[in-house]
């Protein structure tokens, strides 16, 4: 039996680099983040069209959630700027890679805009400083 735990992962700021900031639901003029898209790939099950076998996968369910994925055109958008910056198109023809329009239950979210808990809340000065990673 595999263990097949969900992982979140934002999109502007993880996965896109998000250097000028907010353009507009389906506007994505940025290039990933460095590694991002092998990183994708290494966590996706291998597309029927290569040989794989979805319901073979043992490993993370990846599933992209951000906020443009409430809208058709932020998440054709995703789909469109992934596939122009190397994921290969049968990951999303395959839905092997997801893009939910709520945020599903997760193991883990990965996100450029967290503060870990750690089981101490942050005081309003720590959230007020509070800066992402390419900041």
């Amino acid at each position: 039996m595999s263990f097949n735990p969900t992982i979140i992962v934002d999109f502007d700021g993880v996965i896109h680099s998000y250097t000028s900031g907010w353009k507009g639901v389906d506007v994505i003029p940025d290039p990933p983040v460095e590694g991002a898209i092998k990183w994708l790939t290494d966590h996706l099950p291998l597309p029927e069209a290569y040989g794989g076998i979805p319901s073979c996968h043992s490993g993370p369910i990846v599933q992209i959630y951000s906020s443009r994925s409430k809208s058709w055109r932020g998440r054709r958008a995703m789909k469109k700027w992934l596939i122009k910056h190397g994921l290969d198109e049968w990951y999303i023809k395959d839905r092997l890679l997801k893009f939910p329009t709520k945020k599903p239950a997760a193991f883990l979210t990965i996100d450029d805009r967290t503060i870990c808990f750690d089981g101490k809340f942050p005081t309003t000065a720590e959230m007020l400083a509070f800066k992402p990673w390419y900041r």
